[in-house]
């Protein structure tokens, strides 16, 4: 095991499937997020702190992503990273 990364091997392709309100947040509007392995079809947990972008965090459902298994909590997603970028456009219709 190098980098601190599970011996799942690197990065892991998925897909979000679900967005699970937590109530937290000083809005009380954080959730946190589950992504399935396009490989092995596991679910993985991670909230809005493992997505990795400039700006405002946040992922839709359906959405692929690239991800790291955390070495720590085997069941959770860490290093997020959306591979299907929207285009701004859509987000002031």
């Amino acid at each position: 095991m190098s980098g601190g990364f599970s011996s799942g091997g690197g990065p892991r392709h998925g897909t979000i499937v679900d967005r699970r309100p937590s109530g937290g947040g000083p809005s009380g509007a954080l959730g946190s997020y589950i992504v399935r392995d396009d490989e092995d079809e596991r679910y993985y947990g991670f909230d809005y702190r493992q997505i990795v972008t400039e700006g405002f965090r946040t992922i839709r459902t359906g959405e692929r992503v690239r991800f790291h298994i955390s070495a720590k909590r085997p069941d959770r997603a860490e290093f997020v990273i959306r591979l299907d970028q929207p285009d701004p456009a859509e987000y002031y219709r």
